[in-house]
């Protein structure tokens, strides 16, 4: 069984404080990671403070690039501290967790599809390691280099490896409704469209609505829950909101 597991930038970062770490949030997950049960496992990371606020600062998204290697210095160099550190503390409780950086195994065409090459985090998982990929930049065909959200690898994981299960650890219990309330299943868009807003901290990747129409278009059935649904997602359980 597979299982695409994404930590938002939000929850490892302190996200209003540039390239922040919340050590005692990823320790947290951490530990949940290294307790869990799971055959195959796959790790994707938001880029919280790391990643948004250097894209932010160079004016790129995930629509507008940049051909100023400055940029890709900055924007991907942060994301790979940020990497290194999820890495760490992983390896630190016995994970075998391993890198994979976007920016060397993706592209957007000129209509801004994206292709991720999985043949190695696939023959990653064959030989027993937890492949950890990260919010990044790819190559954009005509645009030099954009940003590529941690939303979107999760899908085309969850597609490309044929993922049993995904979950996405925000910093909200799950999708919230009006009201404030926790949603327990989403359909199609419509049913939270007058709901979702965008994030309050600087996120050049759309915020809850982005993940919620990335979630929809998967195949395999998402969970969305915060720090302390990691533990019952990776047990097996259904944490938070369920879109499917």
């Amino acid at each position: 069984m597979t299982t695409v597991l994404k930590l938002g930038g939000s929850v490892i970062t302190e996200k209003d404080s540039p390239e922040t770490l919340d050590d005692d949030a990823l320790s947290a997950v951490a530990d949940d990671v290294a307790g869990a049960d799971v055959s195959d496992l796959v790790v994707v990371h938001g880029g919280g403070s790391f990643g948004h606020h250097n894209a932010a600062a160079h004016g790129v998204t995930t629509e507008n690039g940049s051909h100023e290697t400055t940029a890709v210095a900055d924007i991907h160099g942060a994301m790979k501290t940020l990497n290194e550190s999820v890495l760490a503390h992983l390896r630190d409780r016995g994970v075998p967790a391993v890198p994979v950086h976007p920016l060397s195994a993706a592209r957007r065409d000129a209509e801004g599809a994206l292709t991720l090459f999985t043949e190695q985090v696939a023959a990653m998982l064959d030989e027993g390691f937890v492949p950890v990929l990260h919010g990044d930049l790819v190559v954009h065909d005509g645009e030099g280099v954009t940003v590529v959200s941690g939303d979107e690898l999760v899908v085309d994981l969850a597609d490309t490896l044929d993922a049993d299960r995904v979950g996405l650890c925000s910093t909200v219990p799950g999708v919230l409704d009006e009201d404030g309330a926790v949603v327990a299943r989403i359909e199609s868009y419509e049913d939270v469209a007058d709901a979702l807003g965008g994030s309050d901290a600087t996120d050049v990747t759309g915020g809850m609505a982005a993940k919620v129409r990335e979630l929809l278009a998967l195949s395999a059935p998402a969970n969305v829950f915060d720090a302390d649904g990691v533990g019952p997602f990776l047990a097996g359980e259904s944490p938070g909101t369920r879109i499917d």
